[in-house]
């Protein structure tokens, strides 16, 4: 449908009508933006007699508020609770706290499967089998997200900016490194520019400081990966560590810095909830078992809930009014600070109080475990731990936030590095 909204003897929109995929998005764009198409995600699923298509942001691209929501149920816009359980349900583990997702998504089903005329304006519905739609859309937005890799953001940019000037095309944004494809420099340009030696006074004496006549370990090992016929990794190879924070790495279009502690801690925590899922949680002996003073409220949580603690990996026993001891925790977590994790998890359970509510938020509690199993700043790691990281992060769902939703990692095209250092302008 083609339409025009006058506001105000003003045109605000001019749409024409949509009949293809690539007109379809545009459309989108025009109306939500341009950046919200570019980090974006295109869903379409079905399943039992339900189909779901349209668009949902990358949790990187959240909104502090509800303000790019739209949702159609066999083309009527609708707002409704059960469905903002499901997406909400869907980004839980990957959307920063506060933080809302943007999307335009379409429902289609059966007329009579749902049941329209529930609300005078027609902005709620019922659906007849309500947990059926509520279990669909949180599967299909939860497998969406957890399918979307490194490389996917990468090449998606790349394609913006290549886009015609009359398509969709990337636009500045306050919440987003913009991620352009550029010809890349060349590792032997890198290295001559900065492979430079220590100088003295020898400028003072009018001798010019020299190259160093040997390369840096790291950069001749990276050479020799980029000389190997093997493929770039997405986020390609680490060249640097910086104060112990963040992992520098380089690919073939850019610079890659990585939050070491984030990335880990999302690894660590999807390892632990596939391992529990498949009941497979193996447990460390540890060899000297760990005493820990708690309260007595901690100690009665500790000695109610302790087959559920089991589930988690986590074997203790209550020996005094105001002690516990520790006898195992999960493999994973092995050299964690064993203390202050049984302390962390006991808060929680506390928080969550019966064992029905603990079940419900069993992620939650593993979430917060995997942070403990974490490499920590200022740990210094070698190149090969740092390449091996990377590697794992691009072998796992969701591993672009940590498990509180905060990005574990961004880019930054050589393009948009020359125009910071104003080159070829």
């Amino acid at each position: 449908v083609q339409f025009t909204l006058n506001h105000n003897q003003r045109s605000v929109h001019q749409l024409q009508a949509a009949r293809s995929d690539f007109e379809k998005q545009r459309r989108v764009g025009l109306v939500c933006g341009p950046a919200f198409v570019e980090n974006s995600v295109f869903v379409d699923m079905e399943r039992a007699g339900l189909r779901l298509w349209g668009w949902v942001s990358l949790p990187t691209f959240s909104r502090s508020q509800a303000d790019l929501q739209y949702f159609y149920v066999n083309g009527r816009i609708i707002r409704d609770k059960l469905v903002a359980h499901a997406i909400k349900q869907a980004y839980r583990d990957v959307l920063f706290h506060g933080r809302h997702p943007a999307y335009v998504l379409y429902l289609e089903l059966a007329p009579a499967a749902v049941d329209v005329n529930v609300h005078p304006t027609k902005h709620e519905v019922r659906f007849r089998d309500s947990r059926l739609v509520h279990d669909f859309l949180f599967s299909a937005l939860h497998k969406a997200l957890a399918e979307v890799r490194p490389e996917d953001h990468i090449a998606a940019s790349a394609d913006a900016a290549e886009a015609p000037a009359n398509q969709p095309h990337s636009g500045a944004s306050d919440d987003f490194y913009q991620m352009e494809s550029q010809k890349p420099l060349t590792l032997s340009e890198s290295s001559s520019v900065h492979q430079l030696s220590d100088y003295s006074r020898s400028a003072e004496r009018g001798q010019y400081y020299q190259p160093s006549a040997q390369p840096r370990p790291q950069l001749d090992s990276l050479a020799k990966l980029y000389e190997a016929d093997e493929e770039i990794p997405p986020l390609g190879y680490a060249i640097a560590q910086l104060h112990g924070i963040y992992i520098l790495a380089q690919n073939k279009d850019g610079l890659i810095v990585v939050d070491m502690h984030a990335a880990h801690e999302r690894i660590t925590y999807e390892r632990m909830k596939a391992a529990s899922l498949n009941e497979k949680l193996k447990m460390q002996p540890l060899l000297v078992p760990v005493s820990i003073a708690v309260s007595q409220t901690e100690a009665d949580c500790a000695e109610e809930q302790r087959e559920t603690l089991l589930g988690l990996g986590i074997e203790l026993e209550r020996v005094a009014q105001e002690s516990i001891v520790v006898r195992q925790v999960p493999t994973l977590l092995k050299d964690s600070n064993v203390e202050q994790l049984v302390r962390d998890v006991l808060s929680d359970v506390l928080e969550y109080g019966s064992s029905e509510r603990i079940q419900a938020h069993h992620d939650e509690l593993l979430s917060t475990m995997a942070c403990h199993g974490s490499v920590r700043a200022n740990r210094h790691l070698t190149i090969p731990e740092m390449n091996s990281l990377l590697r794992d992060m691009e072998a796992t769902e969701r591993s672009g936030q940590c498990n509180h939703g905060r990005p574990t990692w961004v880019y930054q095209s050589l393009d948009a590095l020359d125009k910071l250092f104003l080159r070829g302008q």
